[in-house]
């Protein structure tokens, strides 16, 4: 393998790395410890919860 081809398979791995980081922060923002979504909770719900 040429030196250019190991860049090449280094520069894939990070770009998987920093694509599933990115994934996996957006749907950790949109859902709360349950798995249900942020954004479709009832406000009526919450405030019975708490």
């Amino acid at each position: 393998m040429s030196f250019g081809d190991i860049l090449y398979v280094i520069a894939i791995f990070l770009f998987a790395y920093i694509t599933f980081g990115i994934v996996r922060g957006y749907f950790k923002s949109k859902f709360d410890d349950e798995g249900r979504r942020i954004d479709m909770i009832d406000e009526d719900e919450e405030e019975k919860k708490d």
